[in-house]
């Protein structure tokens, strides 16, 4: 299936300037993706035609922002499968719908119970764990992570009990591109009576995600990864639990009424954002949802996964180059992540980045799995629709230079 990639790339004002001279070949969409055209507009639009603080107000302009802001809402629920839109929960970004589960669903729990996450879980999907079993006493369960970089289904007997209250996974690895097995994750916790969240943040860049068809409990994901604007994220969960969360912030908007005696809290969403919430930001979340939604995915898959088989063939012509992941395409999306022996990622990237190719390098906030691999860090490059042919042989050329050089 044909899919024209030049005409969406000039769909995106960034990619058509050179940066400090040289074309710019951006493959870090895994760290934040560009903007198109669409998102910018919306929130052009938002921010000149409609300012105004939503709820409440009775003038023109907040009626208008707050329908503005509702109605991002409508196509966020409408690309995470059509759920309800009172389930969707704007916050300031993934890490913070995290904290947010951790904080109101966390307070739930009681000592003894069990957390389980991944070896390979962004830091962002530990931390606020650890944090809470520090405060209350519940005990976290590793599970491991196979040497392709995928977690450890067959380990779920062993670390799933029946203290399990919660199983807590990266839908997509930001590290090794695996795409965890959603279902016998649902499985094995429903064995036992505990919840699921999935942490969408690398899922949700390749196209609208069903759902009600996962089974989950909790779903969080990220706008600057999808196309968005920064300080936006959303929280998806379902309804009966959302109603018996306590709420993670106090402030105006979360209220149903206040006295010096006693507060009541306002119904689900509006319970779990207080205060002034990100309304550009979410209209421009809005945008992207629906610009995402009205692409064709087959053909972007067949796309990103095109360039992801040229460049992991060009990384395994260097003899020095070792992938971190999947070794073919299945079960992965095109996130790639490689060591060249005795080169720091640091100073690959900083070639990559003489030759205009923008990537990431470091422990990319998976510690654990760096220690699961023994390896410092690596060089990743995450791909995104409006990469092309160019893009990966750019890289592949900086490659050849790094290795080179310190040889």
């Amino acid at each position: 299936m044909s899919f024209d990639v030049a005409s969406l790339r000039r769909q995106f004002p960034i990619l058509g300037r050179p940066v400090n001279g040289k074309a710019l070949h951006y493959l870090d969409n895994g760290a934040s993706a560009q903007t198109p055209d669409a998102v910018l507009d919306a929130v052009r639009l938002y921010e000149t035609t409609a300012r105004a603080n939503v709820l409440r107000g009775v003038h023109a302009l907040a009626e208008a922002a707050t329908e503005a802001y509702e109605e991002a809402r409508a196509d966020v629920a409408r690309f995470l499968g059509g759920v309800p839109a009172e389930e969707v929960i704007f916050t300031g970004g993934c890490t913070a719908a995290i904290n947010l589960v951790a904080q109101s669903y966390g307070s739930l729990l009681k000592p003894g119970d069990e957390i389980v996450l991944s070896v390979l879980e962004h830091h962002s999907n530990i931390v606020p764990w650890y944090q809470l079993a520090q405060r209350i006493g519940v005990t976290l369960r590793p599970l491991p992570v196979t040497d392709e970089g995928r977690i450890d289904v067959a380990a779920l007997p062993q670390v799933v009990n029946a203290r399990t209250r919660l199983i807590s996974v990266a839908h997509v690895s930001n590290v090794t591109g695996a795409v965890v097995d959603v279902a016998a994750v649902v499985a094995a916790a429903r064995g036992v009576g505990a919840k699921v969240m999935l942490d969408g943040a690398q899922r949700a860049p390749h196209g609208p995600v069903d759902l009600p068809a996962l089974g989950v409990d909790f779903y969080v994901f990220a706008g600057h990864k999808a196309y968005g604007p920064n300080g936006i994220g959303v929280l998806w969960a379902r309804r009966e639990l959302l109603e018996a969360m306590p709420p993670f912030m106090g402030g105006g908007s979360m209220i149903g009424s206040v006295t010096f005696e006693a507060i009541t809290w306002a119904p689900p969403p509006r319970r779990f954002e207080a205060g002034t919430p990100p309304i550009g930001p979410a209209v421009g979340l809005g945008a992207a949802c629906r610009w995402m939604m009205g692409l064709d995915w087959t053909a972007i898959g067949s796309h990103e996964m095109g360039l992801t088989q040229r460049l992991m063939d060009g990384l395994a012509a260097v003899r020095s180059a070792r992938l971190i992941g999947p070794p073919g395409l299945q079960g992965r999306l095109p996130v790639v992540s490689f060591v060249l022996d005795d080169v720091h990622p640091h100073d690959v990237a900083q070639i990559l980045d003489s030759f205009g190719v923008a990537v990431r390098a470091g422990h990319h906030c998976a510690q654990p799995l760096m220690e699961r691999f023994d390896i410092a860090g690596t060089t990743r490059a995450c791909i995104a629709p409006y990469n092309d042919i160019g893009d990966i042989d750019a890289l592949l050329a900086g490659v050849d230079e790094a290795v080179r050089r310190f040889a």
